[in-house]
């Protein structure tokens, strides 16, 4: 309820507000921007008010049929991302905020039935705002902080106040469910990085145990996640603290026991989140004897045997890496044991080298600036090595420009986690990173910039010491290539990445002027390569360097992005498909054209993307392969190749076509 002097200010505002909009609509389409500062602050005096966003809901179509998000992306509300609004909403530019708020409310007047939008139904929007209270539910129940307050002034207040009217109007029951179902969609993943995610479970708990907020009784799979972390087994069922919890292991008997080992590997495996009592646990257990802690880790045969053969190493790491604050890593012991890593001859020596290793004060330093003083700076590295070895595609570059670094740390983790674990103490112990580019040395000290202009700290620990270095050593690689014709990845990716990148390289663009060339050809033979149909049903051996071109859910291009194909394979519907490693923290995204990347369901393990073939084609720019093995690229059929280009016209492509139109040669 607003008070009668509250409604006669809204009124006032309102009534500036119509002149306003009806300005704007009398406005030619190349002098609205002229009256578009006008909308905007009348717009925020109405928001600022009580009641004012029901108003601005009553006048969506008008504020979009008058121009308010013309040339924007906002004007195209079928292409909008939820996981982007939480961003311009926590922006410092009034207008980026008054726009996405005057967005959702305009989505809320379509979900409710008042405005029938030409571009988006009343199902999608509400989808759309489901999607977005839950990816920003501490909106919905938590007042502005301190550091909002500053930087955004009375604008922070305006968003609790837009959130509560969308949440009142959507219902809390649709928002949880939508953010239980995003939680697991991240899992499936299974990211190395699990702080976020761990955020959003503590918030719905603490929100649930909450008599002041409803958020009703649906979310399907939500106690699974909250036991996960809180209370995964009866003996620490209401969260006591770990040395409560403690204390009743040590009065269990070894039945009991059982019992813990096996509900917290359950728990562990079925979410890929780890409890911090499930690392009290396993410590406690390094005195119980190795079939115990075995159960605890939930173990396959191979990572039973792995443990019984590596014993004391095993135990060692345990001991120094696994803490309550570092529970995570328990998971990534469990994958690492179970891949049989360790029977490669050079990763144990390697790992006790790791255990000993005197960190220099810098690293000790970025580590403790970036997760705290406990544990120590070196059992904080370890535990990033055990996470990244046993989730090589677990691996995120942040929000950071340095996918190419977080693609060689995944692939070594998978392919070659001795050269991993080496990199690692150059890097930590010695401040220095030296590569070698066609024989000649490049030191990362000695070298300039990288692509990232700041030092990232968003990143497991490994990434956090490592990227930096390769980063810089990367863009001197390509420094060396400047003034050569063609793109530098030819001749950098395999000298940056290992031995196993193939020395063939194809791209479809041209570097001078950014125009498609050779389409024809680039697919060809990428199917010759690729392609169990055209290159003698041989599978991939090593995991392989390639580009994308990356587009938005319009199909339109964002920019090029490192990627490693890892297999190509049957799908369970026995479609062709492409499985990669995408280092951007999050594979699923929706390319545009129906090219949405999967992530589960699909055939896909922990941690890959995957496309149809022919779909992974339309999007890919560089490829290398293995000039020596040469498949049948005469036999690729035009129909196929025809579907993939009409993928790339209609798409990143569209902008660079060369005189006349793409089209596939017929076949020869």
């Amino acid at each position: 309820m607003t008070s009668t002097s509250d409604a006669g200010v809204l009124a006032k505002r309102l009534a500036s507000l119509d002149d306003a909009v009806a300005a704007m609509a009398a406005t030619r389409d190349f002098g609205k921007h002229l009256k578009l500062r006008q909308v905007l602050d009348a717009l925020r005096r109405v928001l600022l008010q009580p009641g004012g966003c029901a108003e601005v809901q009553s006048r969506a179509a008008a504020l979009e049929e008058a121009g308010l998000f013309r040339g924007t992306d906002w004007d195209s509300p079928e292409i909008l991302v939820p996981a982007l609004c939480g961003a311009s909403l926590h922006s410092t530019e009034p207008d980026t905020v008054l726009l996405e708020a005057a967005s959702e409310l305009r989505l809320l007047a379509v979900a409710c039935g008042g405005y029938a939008h030409p571009s988006i139904s009343a199902t999608d929007a509400h989808e759309f705002l489901s999607q977005v209270l839950a990816r920003n539910i501490e909106l919905l129940f938590t007042p502005p902080s301190e550091a909002e307050r500053s930087t955004q002034g009375r604008t922070a207040q305006l968003i609790r106040d837009l959130f509560r009217h969308l949440g009142e109007t959507v219902g809390y029951e649709s928002i949880l469910d939508h953010l239980v179902e995003e939680i697991w969609r991240i899992l499936r993943q299974r990211p190395i990085q699990v702080d976020q995610v761990r955020d959003m479970i503590t918030q719905i708990a603490v929100y649930r145990s909450d008599p002041d907020v409803d958020l009703g009784a649906t979310g399907q799979g939500l106690d699974r996640l909250i036991t996960s972390l809180f209370g995964t087994t009866d003996a620490c069922r209401e969260d006591p603290g770990t040395r409560v919890y403690r204390s009743r292991l040590e009065a269990m008997d070894a039945a009991g026991l059982q019992y813990e080992a096996t509900g917290f590997a359950r728990a562990m495996h079925d979410t890929g989140l780890v409890s911090p009592y499930h690392a009290e646990l396993l410590r406690f257990l390094l005195e119980e004897g190795d079939y115990l802690l075995a159960e605890a880790l939930g173990l396959s045969g191979t990572g039973r045997d792995c443990m019984l053969r590596f014993h004391k190493l095993v135990h060692r790491m345990i001991d120094v890496a696994v803490h309550p604050e570092t529970a995570q890593c328990v998971y990534g012991l469990a994958l690492l044991l179970d891949r049989g890593i360790l029977y490669q001859p050079a990763v144990e020596p390697a790992l006790w080298r790791q255990i000993g290793l005197v960190l220099s004060p810098y690293t000790q330093e970025r580590l403790t600036l970036a997760f705290g003083p406990s544990p120590a700076p070196g059992a904080r590295l370890l535990s990033g090595v055990l996470s990244m070895l046993g989730l090589p595609l677990g691996v995120g570059q942040g929000d950071n420009p340095t996918c190419q670094s977080a693609r060689a740390l995944s692939m070594w983790a998978y392919n070659d986690p001795d050269y991993l674990l080496q990199v690692l103490v150059w890097a930590a112990r010695d401040d220095e990173l030296i590569m070698h580019f066609e024989g000649q040395p490049i030191s990362s000290r000695e070298s300039t910039g990288g692509v990232a202009t700041t030092l990232p700290a968003d990143l497991d620990p490994v990434s956090l010491i490592v990227v930096p270095h390769l980063d810089r050593i990367y863009a001197e690689m390509g420094r060396r290539c400047a003034d050569r014709p063609g793109d530098p990845h030819r001749w950098v990716n395999p000298e940056f990445h290992g031995w196993w990148s193939g020395r063939g390289f194809r791209i479809n663009v041209d570097v001078e002027t950014g125009k498609l060339i050779d389409v024809d050809e680039f697919l060809r033979h990428f199917y010759a390569s690729y392609h169990p149909a055209y290159n003698g049903d041989q599978p991939l051996i090593h995991p392989q360097p390639a580009g994308v071109a990356v587009t938005d859910s319009a199909a339109r291009y964002v920019g090029w992005h490192a990627i490693t194909i890892l297999r190509v394979h049957p799908d369970p519907h026995d479609v062709m498909r492409v499985y990669f490693f995408n280092p951007n923290n999050d594979s699923g995204q929706d390319w545009g054209d129906g090219v949405v990347v999967g992530t589960a369901g699909n055939g896909e393990r922990f941690g890959e993307g995957s496309l149809p073939f022919e779909q992974f084609a339309s999007r890919l720019y560089i490829y290398h392969y293995d000039p020596f093995e040469r498949g049948d690229a005469e036999r690729v059929p035009a129909a196929d190749l025809a579907r993939v280009v009409g993928y790339v016209e209609r798409s990143w492509g569209a902008d660079r076509l060369p005189a006349g139109t793409l089209q596939a040669a017929p076949e020869r």
